[in-house]
Parts: structure tokens; C-alpha cells; sequence
């Protein structure tokens, strides 16, 4: 099959455009570079452009015919999104738009989109099922609330067949040690941690230690980065077969502690570094799990990589790599 993969010079998406690379398919990848790395695009063909841009996208979708998109281009940060939600709007949503608009045009009627749990808001239960209330309270989570509703309208009225995926934490790096995570800059709980552990950050923070949870700090399910790919191929494959829309979580339903994600870290890299306690920040749910078993019944999928230490291992290696490339 020939893919657009949009955004994927990102952390997610060049994990995918190697996969994809590895089980035979053909690849074009668009992305801006606002927030990828030209290096990380492995395989494939790279075009250099904004999916805001419908002169280029227009060129794009001439040239090739597509069988299918897979979208990575959103804005992911969520303190950035409350104090600049124009950004967030015009890039997650109206952006979107405009890339579904020119896939009706020509024709390209299968899309998986990466969608967020930010859109349940605080979550009234746990672990949360696609059933659970969408309520989300930044702009990040809103954007992408609105995206899947755009979506079902346009199954509805263009039979533009779609399955949304919404992930919990993404984490780790390719277990082959070829890509990773360099956000900048970086909020990810794990990598944030590495940092400290390989002495680019002073320390680490821990942001309140009185919820009610089983050691006071806050509970995330974490998803290897591979085995989000692995599901995305699996989502493909499976709109191919059925065209039948839908929405499913991704994670691996177990819950860390951020203390637990700590001393798993001190363990997998043997560094101790300073950890600081620092009052609750405004926002943060006490457990964040999710219920994925409808994406492993509907995909016949199962991570392959859950053990948190596993997780954290893959992610050194390249924290490591990494390092020693910003040092020269």
C-alpha cells in the first residue's frame, strides 16, 4: 500500500514510518519540522511541507495515489495550549481539516488518526473504557475532541472510514536504538527522569505526594512507543478489511506510581540523582489507566513491550545515545 504518514519526522511518527518501511509498504512523509528532525525520517520518501498549505498538499496527493493517511502532526503539549489556544485550533483542528477536505477530493478514504486520552477530562473512573464521558479541560484535549467528531461526520456524509486512536502515555524508543524521543522542550515524565539520571537536568520533580493513590504521587499507564505502532499497522489493516469506523484506546492497562517510575529508572540505569518534592500542580488526575481491551479484541493486538523497566531500558539507550550527539 502507499501511506502518507503526516508529522512523521515527530517521535511517534518516524517510530512508524520504520515500521511501515519494515513490512513492505510504500511511504511518503510529510512534516514541517516545527517540532521533527529531518535525520529521524529513515525510509521512504521526505516532502518538506505543511498540511496548512493546500497548494502543496494538492501537489502531494497528485502525485501519488494514495491508499490511506496516517496523521501525526498535532501540537501535544498541554500548559502550552492554555496560554496559546489559537495555535492549538488552527494546527489540531482546522489544519485537519483541510488535510480530510483534500483526501475527499481525491478519493483517499482511509485515515488513523492519533487522538489523546485528554479528551475524558478528569476521569470519574478508572481504569476508563471509550464509553467514559468526554470532557476535556485544555484546549489540547478540546482540539482533538473536535477532530473525532469532524471524523464521524465525515464517515457519515463522504464514507471517509477512520479509526481514532487515543493514547495514554507514550513512552520508551526503538528497542534497535535507531530513534527516540527529543521533544524541546521535553514534558514527558520518563525522559525527564533519564535526563537526570544521565546529568542533563539537576534533578527531577515529583509534584505532590498526597493524592490517594498507593504512595501519594500521581498513576500512568505507560505504552511502549513500538507497540503504539504496532497498533496503528494493526488499525490499517483492519479498516482495509471491515471500512467500519472507530475509536479505541491505546495503553497497556497498568497503572506507575511517578515514585515507582523513579526508582525503576535508578534501577534500569544505576544512577541516583536528586529527586525534589514540589506541591500538587493544577490538573493532574490521581490515576490515569486505560481500558484497552477493545483495541486488542477489534485489532487483535497485544503489546509486546509492558514491563515498565523494558520501557525505561529502550528509552536510556537512546537517552544515552543522544547525550553523547549533543556533546559533539
Amino acid at each position: 500500500m502507499k501511506i502518507l504518514v503526516v508529522g512523521g519526522a515527530g517521535y511517534i511518527g518516524s517510530h512508524m514510518v520504520k515500521l511501515l518501511h519494515q513490512v513492505g509498504h510504500d511511504l511518503v512523509t510529510l512534516d514541517n519540522l516545527s517540532n521533527g528532525y529531518r535525520d529521524a525520517i529513515l525510509f521512504g520518501e521526505f516532502v518538506e511541507g505543511d498540511i496548512a498549505n493546500r497548494k502543496c498538499l494538492e501537489q502531494l496527493f497528485n502525485k501519488h495515489k494514495f491508499d490511506g493517511v496516517m496523521d501525526f502532526a498535532s501540537y501535544i503539549q498541554i500548559g502550552e495550549s492554555l496560554e496559546k489556544p489559537e495555535m492549538y485550533y488552527q494546527n489540531n483542528f482546522m489544519n485537519t481539516k483541510i488535510l480530510l477536505d483534500m483526501m475527499i477530493k481525491f478519493d483517499v478514504k482511509k485515515f488513523i488518526f492519533s487522538s489523546t486520552a485528554a479528551v475524558y477530562g478528569n476521569p470519574k473512573y478508572t481504569p476508563i473504557d471509550e464509553k467514559h464521558l468526554k470532557q476535556p479541560i485544555n484546549p489540547y484535549g478540546k482540539s482533538k475532541w473536535m477532530v473525532e467528531q469532524m471524523l464521524e461526520d465525515y464517515d457519515k456524509a463522504y464514507g471517509l472510514n477512520s479509526i481514532c486512536l487515543r493514547y495514554f502515555n507514550a513512552a520508551g524508543a526503538d528497542p534497535e536504538g535507531e530513534l527516540g524521543e527529543r521533544h524541546v522542550p521535553e514534558t514527558h515524565l520518563i525522559p525527564l527522569i533519564l535526563q537526570a539520571a544521565s546529568g542533563r537536568k539537576k534533578n527531577i520533580k515529583i509534584y505532590g505526594l498526597d493524592y490517594d493513590t498507593h504512595d501519594g504521587s500521581c498513576v500512568r499507564d505507560f505504552i511502549h512507543v513500538t507497540d503504539l505502532c504496532d497498533a496503528h499497522l494493526q488499525a490499517f489493516n483492519t479498516l482495509l478489511k471491515t471500512n467500519q469506523s472507530s475509536t479505541l484506546n491505546l495503553g497497556n492497562g497498568n497503572g506507575f506510581s511517578v515514585k515507582e517510575v523513579i526508582d525503576a529508572v535508578k534501577f534500569v540505569t544505576g544512577v541516583d540523582f536528586e529527586v525534589v518534592n514540589e506541591p500538587r500542580r493544577e490538573g493532574d488526575a490521581p490515576i490515569l489507566v486505560a481500558d484497552a481491551s477493545l483495541a486488542k479484541e477489534q485489532l487483535d493486538w497485544q503489546p509486546k513491550y509492558d514491563d515498565l523497566e523494558t520501557i525505561i531500558l529502550h528509552a536510556w539507550r537512546w537517552e544515552v545515545k543522544l547525550n553523547k550527539i549533543l556533546a559533539g
